[in-house]
């Protein structure tokens, strides 16, 4: 299964988050950050269950940039 990674940077480290599950998880490099968000996803899928992800899983999650008037 394909999941979106939003990673971003957070004082000395990075968060990492899936946006279609609202599962997240942290690492000191965005490499780690990603391999523990994977790791933390993993362990959802092995414990949630059948309605639990049913309730959480977003099928549409769109990443896109806005232009706005700053002033």
């Amino acid at each position: 299964m394909k999941l979106t990674a939003l990673i971003e940077r957070e004082g000395d480290g990075y968060v990492s988050l899936c946006p279609e599950l609202d599962v997240a998880s942290q690492g000191k490099t965005v490499e780690e950050a990603r391999d523990n968000l994977r790791e933390a996803l993993e362990l959802f899928f092995e414990s949630a269950s059948a309605e639990e992800l049913k309730q959480r899983l977003r099928h549409e999650v769109f990443i896109t940039q806005v232009e706005v008037t700053v002033g």
